[in-house]
Order: structure tokens, then C-alpha cells, then sequence
């Protein structure tokens, strides 16, 4: 009996090390290929996106066939050689301006007056000085004459023994103090004469006058205010009347790149176009290169002269040069010339490159080598054909093979 209630509570004993089968483990696997696929089909997603970008085609332009072209470019601004704000010499008190803004001048033609009462007073003044000392002259000669004959006498006298030596000695002595009397107030004279030219330019220099012809290109001062040729006054003095600009001294004066200046030659042929008249090719030549050199900006300043002035040409404008060479220094470019907005260009100098958009819409990474010039449009002498579209804007971290689409302009 006990031998069989024992082998029948064995029987319902567990057995720890026997387990029944799991199914966790293959589910595991199939969430994890779940995982693998969806993050696989999101990258290719985003991979497969195309990127937003801006492009432009590459331009080709004709050049005549033959002709000189242009070996560099430069921008600068119109500027007068002879150009002056005229002030006065003294300081007064403007009366009356006879200038106005856009008139023409003729050299020494009035520009303004200055209150003269003070130096009129001065010259006459010196005029009644000077009248007084001439006739003080007068006086001092008849005393002259006078101690001659006494001495003519005193000499007559003394050959007769009626008069001593010493009456001679007397008579000698007052000709001679009359004679110095007498050219002391010549000297006088001449001194009056002297201050009688001063005051009389100051009174000429109370009206200011042009010092050669052009055009007002300003008016600075009114009637009653103060002038000075040097500012005073707590900033109440003007300091000139009208600035006066030769018209035919007109040049052009641009600041060309130091790496560059060796394509600059003086009576070089320049074409300049004006920003206010970008049609209109002027015809111009290279003065002179000016010989010194700015160390901040590394340019170097030319001097440029204007074939034939015209009245459209006016002082500070912006204008634009192209420096030509000849036709074999072209190397015979005159078939074409290749060209991209400077946008399109990355990239350190000597190391620029483009993106160019295949037909796929793919990028691809492209190395180009530029002109010498330097304007916008940049000239791409090798990398590019005509034709061709280049990103001009896009994000960061472009890369070949990167699918792009066309950024649409924002309304």
C-alpha cells in the first residue's frame, strides 16, 4: 500500500528541467525584419527626395570675330581732376550769392559778395594817410632848398672872410638833415603806398570769384551767414560758398585687383558702360596706372580718360570697365565666350567648382577654371558648355548624386 502511494505521488511530482516549447524566440526575429525593412524603406524615402534648389543655364555669347575682347574687368566711379568748393579768404558776413546749383561759371565770374563797409573805412583810411605823407614831402623839400641857399650864402660869405667856419660847419650840417628828412618821408611814402594795396585787396577779396570755369554743382551758403576759410564758431560757419566741377576734366578712376595690374597698360583701349546707361558702350583709354598700392584691399588705382566727354557723363557715377587686348591676346577667342553667374561658383580661388543638374536631375560635382575677368557674370574659360544648368542656390551639403527638383519662386 505504501509502495504504491508513494509511486503515485511521484507521478504527480514536476519535472524543473523539462519545459514545455516557447514561440518568443521567432517572434523576436520577425519584429526585428519588421524594423530593418520600415527604417529601410524610410531611408530610401528620404534618399529618393528630391532636394529644392534654384539653377540657372550656362550663357554663351558672341564676340566679333577678330576683335579685341576683354582681358579684365573693374568697376569704379566718374571723377573730376579740377574740381574746387570756393571759400574766401577772409572771414565776413555773405551779402549776397549770385550761384546757383547747375549754372554754368566763367573763370572769375562773381560767385558771392561779403559785407565791405569795414574795408571800404580801412582804405580810405590808409588813402587820407598816404595823401597826408606826400604832402609832408613837399614840406621837407622846401626846407631843402632853403638850407641850399643859405649855404650858397654862408659859402659866398666865408670867401669874403665875412663868415667863420663855424657858420659853414651850421649851414652844411642843416642840408644834410634836410636831405635825410626828406627821403625818410619818401620811404614814408612808399609805406602808405603799400598799406593802400593792402586795404584794396581786402576789400577785392570781399567778392569771391570763380578760380577757373565749370558747373555749380552745389550752393552752401545763404545770405547772411558767416563764412571763414577755416571753420568756426561752433560749427554756424560755413567754410565755402559753391563747389565749381571742370566738366572736361572728367576721367574714370577704378581700383583694379594687384594680381591683375600686369594686364593694365597706359593708352590701353577701354570700353566703360555707365550703371545709369547700360547700353551705351563709351569708348575710353588708360591714363596711367597711379604707383602705389592699397595694402588693406589689395587693389591698386587706374587712371582712366574718356575718348569723348558727353553731357549724360557726370562726376561720382558708377560706371563699369572692360580693359581690351589685342586680338592675339585673346588667342583667338572671338568665336565664343562662356559665362555664369558668380552664385553658381564655390569653392576657394584656384579651386572652384559648380554643381551641374544632369538630365536625371542628379548633381554632379564639376571642377571649372575661371577667366580673368571679375564682374558678375563670371567668364568660365574650362568645366562648362552652353546649356548646361547649375545650382545657383541650394542647402548645405550637396554631393553628386543627389536628386534635385526646381524650387518654385515665392509670390
Amino acid at each position: 500500500m505504501a509502495s504504491d502511494l508513494k509511486e503515485q505521488l511521484n507521478a504527480l511530482k514536476i519535472e524543473h528541467d523539462v519545459r514545455p516549447p516557447s514561440s518568443i524566440g521567432p517572434r523576436i526575429a520577425l519584429v526585428a525584419v519588421v524594423l530593418v525593412a520600415i527604417v529601410a524603406a524610410g531611408w530610401w524615402a528620404v534618399r529618393s527626395r528630391p532636394v529644392l534648389v534654384r539653377t540657372a543655364i550656362v550663357e554663351e555669347l558672341s564676340r566679333k570675330s577678330g576683335g579685341p575682347g576683354a582681358v579684365l574687368n573693374a568697376s569704379g566711379y566718374v571723377t573730376a581732376r579740377r574740381q574746387a568748393t570756393v571759400s574766401s579768404k577772409i572771414t565776413g558776413k555773405v551779402v549776397d550769392v549770385l550761384v546757383e546749383e547747375g549754372m554754368k561759371v566763367e573763370k572769375d565770374q562773381i560767385l558771392a559778395r561779403l559785407d565791405a563797409s569795414q574795408a571800404r573805412q580801412a582804405l580810405a583810411l590808409s588813402q587820407a594817410q598816404l595823401e597826408a605823407t606826400r604832402r609832408s614831402i613837399d614840406e621837407a623839400e622846401a626846407r631843402l632848398r632853403e638850407s641850399k641857399v643859405r649855404k650858397a650864402r654862408v659859402k659866398e660869405l666865408e670867401a669874403g672872410g665875412f663868415a667863420s667856419k663855424a657858420d659853414w660847419d651850421a649851414v652844411e650840417a642843416e642840408v644834410d638833415v634836410n636831405e635825410a628828412r626828406l627821403a625818410t618821408q619818401k620811404e614814408q611814402v612808399h609805406t602808405a603806398e603799400r598799406e593802400v594795396d593792402i586795404q584794396r585787396q581786402f576789400l577785392d577779396d570781399t567778392v569771391i570769384r570763380a578760380p577757373f570755369a565749370g558747373i555749380a554743382v552745389s550752393k552752401n551758403a545763404q545770405p547772411g551767414e558767416i563764412i571763414s576759410p577755416m571753420s568756426a564758431g561752433g560749427g554756424f560757419t560755413r567754410t565755402g560758398i559753391s563747389t565749381i566741377v571742370d566738366m572736361s576734366s572728367l576721367e574714370i578712376e577704378v581700383d583694379v585687383n594687384e594680381a591683375y595690374i600686369q594686364r593694365v597698360q597706359p593708352g590701353q583701349k577701354v570700353e566703360a558702360t555707365l550703371d545709369a546707361y547700360r547700353d551705351w558702350q563709351i569708348p575710353a583709354h588708360v591714363i596711367t596706372t597711379i604707383p602705389a598700392a592699397d595694402r588693406q584691399k589689395a587693389t591698386v588705382t587706374v587712371r582712366i580718360g574718356f575718348d569723348a566727354l558727353d553731357p549724360r557723363i557726370l562726376p561720382d557715377m558708377g560706371i563699369k570697365v572692360a580693359f581690351l587686348g589685342l586680338a592675339s591676346e585673346t588667342n583667338g577667342q572671338g568665336a565664343r565666350v562662356v559665362r555664369v553667374g558668380r552664385a553658381a561658383i564655390r569653392g576657394a580661388r584656384g579651386e572652384e567648382f559648380v554643381f551641374v543638374v544632369g538630365p536625371d536631375d542628379k548633381l554632379e560635382r564639376r571642377a571649372v577654371k575661371l577667366g580673368p575677368v571679375g564682374d558678375d557674370p563670371a567668364e568660365v574659360v574650362a568645366g562648362l558648355n552652353a546649356g548646361e544648368r547649375v545650382v545657383i542656390e541650394g542647402p548645405d551639403g550637396l554631393a553628386s548624386g543627389v536628386v534635385v527638383a526646381e524650387r518654385k519662386s515665392e509670390s
